[in-house]
């Protein structure tokens, strides 16, 4: 049986444990973790648990040990707190530090910008030649990609939303092109139910096609409303849109930078001057101001424009004025 004096040895020895132990880890906690590298750069999963966090860290240098951190993040209740990204380190920090750092989320932004405008192709150069993006797709068909993410039309132009997509290190070329064609889902859908009464097109996808010519057309903001009504009142009249950039389109790598009256003439699915109605699929991933533009045009009577050579147009409702206007234009372009 124990004696009163071998219990408080006991004690003082269990006491004197604990604070020995509870003074080591204050000290793991917080002295500095020293970095492989400064700055160093590293990126934790969407969907990494913490002993996989944990796991991750250790491996790539950063963390003495696995469960001490794990540890200290179930203590202090953080466990599920902790976020995905990518993130940079400029110093050596401590566990407590580094704990508080991946609870905050200060990742690095990466980001890759689609311009209004760009083809399909040039979205695609644009994910190949991102450093922090990993290609997938780079031997896959369009309809292949197609397929990937979902999607039912037969051609990949004028599905992806132009704008700036923000990601971790090492997301795939599908996963933002995925997000990005469901953005342009979302905005099309929205704008097809607040859509002007009457207009002579007969689905969502119709309107993107006339949408990706407006974007093609404009110079200058101001004018965009116009310039989609204008398209409106020749669809109305049955007239052919006659618009340039969608030959241009159709003349893929033979366009050199000069379009001729041959190339006009030059029957194609995708000239508008010898076939009527819109082409068979857009030309152009077209913005938001686009979209909205085709659907909610500006109500009038102009069935004609011509580029100023300043980002202006000038509007006509006859032929005669028109062909006034070209001359006068496109004298002063020459000169």
């Amino acid at each position: 049986m124990l004696t009163l004096k071998r219990l408080f040895v006991i004690f003082l020895i269990f006491l004197l444990t604990a604070i020995l132990g509870a003074g080591w880890l204050y000290h793991h906690y917080h002295r500095d973790i020293v970095l492989p590298t400064t700055p160093y750069e590293f990126s934790i999963e969407p969907g990494s648990n913490l002993k996989q966090i944990t796991r991750q860290l250790v491996d790539k240098g950063i963390l003495p040990d696995s469960w001490s951190f794990v540890l200290l993040s179930r203590y202090l209740g953080k466990e599920s707190a902790l976020k995905a990204g990518d993130y940079r380190l400029t110093e050596n920090l401590s566990q407590i530090s580094l704990l508080e750092y991946l609870i905050k989320g200060d990742i690095r932004q990466n980001e890759i910008r689609f311009v209004e405008g760009w083809t399909f192709s040039q979205y695609r150069k644009a994910l190949y030649d991102h450093p922090d993006i990993r290609n997938t797709t780079v031997e896959m068909s369009e309809e292949e990609i197609l397929q990937i993410i979902d999607a039912n039309e037969k051609s990949a132009e004028g599905l992806f939303f132009p704008d700036t997509y923000y990601f971790i290190k090492n997301t795939t070329d599908i996963e933002i092109l995925q997000r990005a064609y469901q953005t342009m889902q979302n905005h099309i859908k929205t704008a097809w139910l607040e859509r002007m009464e009457s207009l002579p097109l007969a689905s969502p996808y119709e309107a993107l096609i006339l949408a990706s010519i407006v974007e093609k057309e404009t110079g200058l903001e101001s004018d965009r409303g116009e310039i989609a009504g204008v398209f409106i009142n020749r669809l109305r009249l049955g007239m052919r849109l006659q618009t340039d950039p969608t030959v241009i389109y159709g003349m893929g790598d033979q366009f050199d930078g000069n379009l001729r009256k041959k190339d006009l003439q030059t029957d194609q699915d995708y000239n508008t001057y010898t076939r009527a109605g819109l082409p068979p699929t857009p030309i152009a991933m077209p913005g938001l101001a686009s979209i909205h533009a085709a659907l909610n045009p500006v109500a009038t009577d102009a069935l004609y424009f011509v580029a100023k050579g300043n980002g202006e147009s000038k509007f006509s409702t006859n032929l005669a004025d028109h062909n006034r206007a070209v001359a006068k234009y496109q004298k002063r372009q020459k000169n």
